[in-house]
């Protein structure tokens, strides 16, 4: 009877949890459990205006091999978007038209972007390939996190503007 009992329990709480998880996902909600921006609770918030430079975005990748690649590394966590990957967390630094130029670090229309060295390296010893750099075309984006170690723009190039989900907004978080 008792392992019944606990049977119930552990059921009532798992149904809880998901039910919780489904209902805040509804409303926007996320839990950003990666090292590119800080851990907690944010909410996805539709814009009422066009995306610019210095806005933080939620962004579902491409569907493509760079990311298939970045999802087998590890760089990319299990989620919704298409390829199943979750969306970036990210800072908009540049939009079509605008000039990227990466060295050692990215530079956009001249200006090095703070916090943004390349690594040659990810933590485990492999080679990262970096963006050449280049014009951001229409319709696209350059991306990117001043948290060391993010997978952002410096290494996949522009993302396409259509697979943004909304502004990303800080509800509850800790950054160590």
């Amino acid at each position: 009877m008792k392992r019944l009992v606990w049977f119930y329990r552990i059921s009532s709480v798992s149904l809880f949890t998901l039910g919780f998880i489904v209902l805040i996902g509804g409303q926007g909600f996320r839990v950003n459990l990666t090292p590119s921006e800080p851990l907690g609770l944010w909410r996805i918030v539709k814009p009422d205006r066009a995306i610019l430079a210095g806005d933080r975005v939620f962004i579902c990748p491409p569907d493509t091999d760079k990311m298939h690649k970045a999802r087998a590394r590890g760089y990319l966590r299990f989620g919704l978007c298409r390829g199943w990957v979750a969306p970036l967390i990210k800072t908009v630094v540049a939009t079509s038209g605008q000039m990227i130029e990466i060295d050692d670090d990215v530079r956009v229309d001249g200006h090095s972007l703070p916090h943004s060295r390349v690594a040659p390296v990810d933590g485990q010893g492999r080679e990262m390939v970096q963006y050449d750099g280049g014009v951001v075309p229409p319709g696209m984006v350059f991306l990117h996190s001043e948290f060391p170690g993010s997978f952002d723009s410096r290494y996949f190039g522009p993302l396409p503007m259509d697979g943004i989900l909304g502004l990303a907004q800080e509800v509850w978080t800790y950054a160590p």
